[in-house]
């Protein structure tokens, strides 16, 4: 299937599916392919209810109910990448920023990692050094940094090996989702702080940023979407 062809199904599906499963669809998904990756940008996504809680300062609820139905949509995504597109999704990541009512899915496929075919966009290792800072203010400097810009407007950034030990016992204890949450918010924090300098780095706004874990792994991304 040609690329367009792709994002247009996968937009289309990832539409579908959240109305179904929220009582709302989202006001536009964008969907960005480029081997072996597929980032799902999803614009003016607040149902009813979650805009009534938020109000009620009741973010961290509508984060872990969010939370707690994904668990079932990423199986649903899983098999129609299998059923309908022939292609096996070896790892998801989602994240949402519930006050701009954005969200993002990144889906690896099988094989999964960084090809390196792309040309290598400006100042990229000066990007990798802020990644770096920011890392080291949250916990250590990862053990490996990748990333690629997978169209204009759309840069994905892998780490591996950020966990310290105190957060490996944490997982071990069944405390993940609340590290989970602790992290995403104390990343973000930081994210935003040095936002200037990779606008600067990069010759454009950020639009939105996203950041998951598999904490099995070791292993976190980091979406940036840029302005167009």
């Amino acid at each position: 299937m040609e690329v367009i062809g792709l994002e247009k199904e996968v937009g289309g599906y990832i539409g579908k599916l959240l109305r179904d499963n929220f009582g709302r669809g989202p006001g536009a998904v964008h969907c960005t392919y480029a081997e072996p990756f597929i980032t799902v940008h999803i614009t003016n996504f607040l149902s009813p209810m979650e805009k009534s809680l938020m109000y009620s300062k009741q973010n961290v609820y509508v984060e872990k109910t969010r939370d707690l139905l994904m668990e079932t949509l990423i199986e649903e995504i899983k098999s129609y990448f299998t059923l309908n597109i022939g292609r096996t999704v070896e790892e998801f990541y989602y994240d949402w920023n519930l006050d701009s009512q954005t969200g993002a899915f990144i889906v690896v496929l099988s094989p999964a990692g960084f090809t390196g075919l792309r040309e290598p966009y400006r100042n990229k290792e000066k990007v990798h050094r802020e990644i770096v800072d920011i890392s080291i203010d949250a916990q250590k400097p990862p053990e490996e940094t990748y990333s690629e810009l997978l169209s204009p407007r759309v840069l994905l950034i892998a780490r591996t090996g950020i966990l310290v030990q105190i957060e490996k016992e944490l997982i071990l204890l069944g405390f993940e989702e609340t590290l989970k949450l602790a992290k995403r918010s104390l990343e973000k924090k930081l994210l935003g702080e040095h936002q200037p300098a990779f606008e600067n780095y990069l010759y454009t706004q950020i639009e939105d940023v996203f950041v998951d874990w598999n904490f099995q792994k070791d292993l976190s991304y980091i979406l940036i979407i840029l302005k167009g």
